[in-house]
């Protein structure tokens, strides 16, 4: 077996962190719309739209939170680009 390096193996634990999350939301997501829909309509083409905004709300969260993951060194402010208020 190859040793890999400590950054590869960091990488692709993250990305087995992501598609597990992205699994999950959508799955949960798509169970809540379903709930949602059987709840509150009765035609079943808004019953499939309710489960369809479920599985997009589910994959937008994903993506936000795994884009956050990968892009660590860009969701802190750079102190210069940060403008100071100033006091008189």
């Amino acid at each position: 077996m190859e040793k890999k390096s400590n950054g590869e193996s960091d990488v692709n634990a993250k990305w087995d962190a992501c598609i597990d999350l992205s699994a999950r939301r959508v799955v949960y997501s798509s169970l809540g719309g379903a709930f949602a829909g059987l709840l509150f309509f009765r035609s079943p083409v808004t019953r499939w739209a309710s489960i369809a905004f479920g599985a997009g709300i589910g994959i937008g969260s994903a993506y936000t939170d795994c884009s956050r993951v990968f892009d660590v060194s860009s969701s802190s402010p750079k102190a210069s680009s940060v403008p100071q208020a100033t006091e008189k």
